[in-house]
């Protein structure tokens, strides 16, 4: 390991960086693709910039998916929801629609997509959020496979002409209740959006509100999605139950991940 780079992972590990020598190769390779100056590079993710944005880019499911100052990066775990997706798609026959709502960077549709065309398996994708920035990084993960992103509140966003056609519905909502965020690590709690992360009182205020209109938007024997904490499950499955989606609850011990299930008969 070269003295330059003995030096950066010293001072990520100081910061407290528990991948310190995995995050100096890249900020290093980053400072020499961009131009951009490695000490100021440092300097901010020792102050808590998130590693993904200083690199302008996060690995999900094996893809680089661009995101960008103010942008939900998303997370690891996340790609068992897409897992459960893909494996959802593939039991189903003819050219499924599938819509990443709340999608932040896009990484979710991105990676179905990806995943299913490597298979030779089309499908048509559409993304949407509420949030400006995010449709913008979104427009730039998506674009190239012809997937348009909308801007605005859940299914208002969506053209109408998607009601009671979605077969796959992916929604990465909101989840941490309102008194964990001030918990939450810096790079989150500090640098991506709040509506990226509060979920109300107990987390679930946005998926009550997908879960409310979702039944209308699928099509029949159509999918819902959505990432919750393994506490939070029971009650998800209840708020489906009431809005006519049967539920059931998918665990990966791997990703330590937690996704509910809802199905429009």
């Amino acid at each position: 390991m070269s003295a330059r780079r003995t030096d950066v992972v010293a001072q990520l590990r100081a910061a407290g960086c528990v991948f310190a020598e995995d995050e100096a190769r890249l900020l290093i390779a980053a400072a020499a693709e961009t131009g951009a100056t490695l000490e100021v590079l440092i300097a901010q993710r020792v102050s808590g910039t998130p590693l993904e944005h200083l690199l302008g880019w996060a690995e999900f499911h094996g893809l680089r998916v661009a995101v960008g100052p103010g942008v939900f990066v998303p997370r690891q775990r996340t790609a068992f929801l897409v897992d459960e997706a893909v494996g959802l798609i593939r039991s189903r026959t003819g050219h499924p629609v599938v819509v990443d709502l709340c999608c932040g960077s896009g990484a979710l549709g991105l990676a179905l997509t990806t995943i299913l065309a490597d298979e030779s398996r089309q499908v048509t994708l559409a993304a949407a959020d509420i949030d400006p920035v995010a449709v913008d990084c979104a427009r730039r993960n998506l674009t190239p496979l012809d997937a348009p992103v909308y801007e605005g509140d859940l299914f208002d966003a969506l053209p109408v002409d998607l009601r009671g056609g979605i077969d796959i519905l992916l929604c990465n909502t909101p989840y941490v209740p309102s008194a964990a965020i001030a918990r939450m690590p810096p790079e989150a709690r500090d640098h991506e959006p709040r509506t990226a992360l509060d979920g109300g009182s107990d987390g679930l205020d946005i998926f009550r509100r997908v879960a409310d209109a979702a039944r209308s938007w699928l099509a029949p024997g159509g999918h819902l999605l959505i990432e919750t904490s393994e506490e939070q499950g029971p009650v998800a499955i209840s708020v489906l139950a009431e809005r006519g989606l049967a539920g059931r609850i998918a665990q990966s011990e791997d990703y330590f991940a937690t996704v509910v299930i809802g199905t429009r008969d």
